[in-house]
């Protein structure tokens, strides 16, 4: 109720509940997308359910949706915001906004596999307000000078001293020949001014240090931000729909949704001018073709979305694109994943749902 200790001084009701629902949602659709058909509705009951019922995927999946429009109507942006809120410091319309942008990643995702559903949540994700600008940008602040809340690359390169991680050649492949300005951005820049990728997935030790590009500085400092939703993102999303008949427009919006969102990521990575975005996007390997649209949209996104590997998996398992090719020492002679295995104790302390 309103008096609940856990309500008093914590934001208004609504908002906390809204919140909480939008979260849950947001790791609900991380591991249905990591894993396929997982416990859902029987899930997290404890004592009452130690043995959860697996959902299937697409049932998952319409609810979320259910979820995050009620979610958003929950919200109250008259009343107080939530308090102690580490992500968008208690401003429900970004939260409205969070939760709307979710909403218009998973009707995308449905592209392929239900886009008559898909077309119908894009069109009123879109409409119930998401990202429409860089300074909506979500991320997620880490705090420097607290080291139990460092930047995960920080701990790994400067605290544990690892050096295990370089920017892949499959990336500097790609931007190095179009001169792209994040690739400086992206990857450490080594004696002689090149920046110098390691193909991936290698079991060979490598010594990495000044013999290729660890991750750039902008990404591993103590208190180095991680993004989470963003506006190219939004942009590269709504070329897609113009593209793929979720929305109006054709080819014609579709080249123009393309080539705001690559001027947003340029804006996003502190790299824009207008002779280098102008000759950028006239390069014959990034301008827009009707004919190889797609490819060129989600390979854009592709680079925009550096670090955030899970999103790109997605996009690509998708789509097809970028087209990639499988590590020299793949662990899997099938190729790059398509979902992850199911923990392996699932089949002890679940098993006769997991076999089911």
């Amino acid at each position: 109720n309103d008096g609940n200790a856990a309500t008093v001084g914590n934001g208004s009701k609504d908002n906390q509940i809204a919140v909480a629902r939008i979260l849950k949602a947001h790791y609900y659709l991380m591991m249905t997308d990591r894993w396929g058909d997982i416990p859902y509705k029987s899930a997290l009951k404890g004592s009452d359910a130690f043995s959860p019922a697996y959902d299937k995927q697409q049932d998952i999946y319409t609810d979320l949706f259910k979820e995050l429009t009620e979610a958003v109507a929950q919200i109250k942006e008259n009343e107080a915001g939530v308090v102690g809120d580490v992500l968008l410091n208690g401003d429900m319309a970004a939260w409205k906004r969070f939760a709307n942008t979710q909403r218009m990643i998973m009707a995308l995702r449905l592209s392929k596999a239900d886009a008559a559903k898909g077309k119908t949540e894009y069109a009123a994700a879109l409409a119930a307000g998401v990202i429409s600008s860089n300074a909506q940008n979500i991320s997620y602040a880490y705090v420097a000078g607290d080291p139990n809340n460092y930047n995960p690359w920080y701990n790994n390169y400067t605290v544990s001293n690892r050096n295990d991680y370089a920017i892949s050649k499959t990336m500097t492949d790609y931007m190095e020949p179009k001169a792209d300005p994040r690739l400086p951005v992206f990857g450490e820049v080594l004696a002689g001014g090149i920046v110098k990728g390691l193909p991936y997935g290698r079991n060979a030790a490598i010594n990495i240090p000044a013999a290729y590009s660890r991750i750039g500085n902008n990404f591993r400092g103590q208190g180095s931000p991680m993004p989470i939703y963003n506006y190219a993102q939004v942009l590269f999303m709504q070329a897609e729909a113009a593209k793929n008949g979720y929305a109006t427009g054709g080819d014609v919006a579709a080249k123009s949704f393309y080539e705001a969102a690559i001027m947003a990521s340029f804006e996003q990575y502190g790299v824009y001018s207008a002779p280098v975005y102008a000759a950028y996007i006239l390069d014959p390997a990034v301008a827009y073709t009707p004919v190889d649209g797609y490819k060129q949209i989600m390979t854009e996104k592709w680079v925009h979305s550096y670090i955030n590997g899970w999103e790109v998996w997605n996009d690509w398992r998708r789509t097809g694109f970028p087209v990639l090719t499988p590590a020299t020492d793949a662990v899997d002679s099938r190729g790059i994943p398509l979902r992850l295995g199911y923990p392996t104790n699932e089949a002890a302390l679940n098993g006769d749902n997991y076999k089911a």
